[in-house]
């Protein structure tokens, strides 16, 4: 478990991370450099980590070989509700979620921690909206769980 209590916000204890692929660890399918050492990282202090996806490119279990995760491909339509029905299924209070297309949205919004990443896709607005805070690359937003202080000092008050 991950266990920060931020000024003004309180404890946030994360157990488990759901994650979109496309645009969020990957760009065009490919993995982001760097994301798979952080996840092989966060997997030991987590319960498990959880990656959702259309997987648009059909790449996401060839990137996610070898990283100790539970990956869910969802089916088309209404995918918004499938990643907000997944972490709930969880138990939101105990998630982090990632993304940054419009169907993250709501998962992020549910989500203890919801964070909002923008690589070359770029990032739905109703998604940076509902996010806790929004990061430039998928490795600056893993770092925030793998050094939680920066958290604390990004959502303090």
């Amino acid at each position: 478990m991950i266990s920060v209590d931020i000024p003004g916000w309180g404890p946030i204890r994360v157990e488990h991370i759901v994650l979109d692929y496309n645009g969020t660890l990957a760009v065009d399918g490919i993995l982001v450099p760097g994301v798979a050492q952080r996840l092989q990282r966060l997997s030991t202090d987590l319960e498990e980590v959880h990656v959702l996806t259309a997987d648009t490119f059909g790449k996401v279990r060839e990137g996610m070989r070898g990283i100790p995760s539970r990956v869910s491909i969802l089916p088309p339509g209404s995918q918004d509700q499938g990643k907000l029905e997944y972490v709930k299924a969880l138990g939101a209070e105990r998630v982090c979620a990632v993304g940054n297309g419009r169907n993250d949205r709501l998962m992020l919004e549910a989500a203890a921690l919801g964070l909002a990443v923008i690589l070359g896709e770029g990032a739905s607005f109703a998604t940076l909206a509902a996010a806790d805070a929004v990061c430039l690359s998928i490795v600056d937003a893993l770092d925030l769980l793998i050094h939680p202080l920066r958290l604390t000092a990004t959502l303090r008050s």
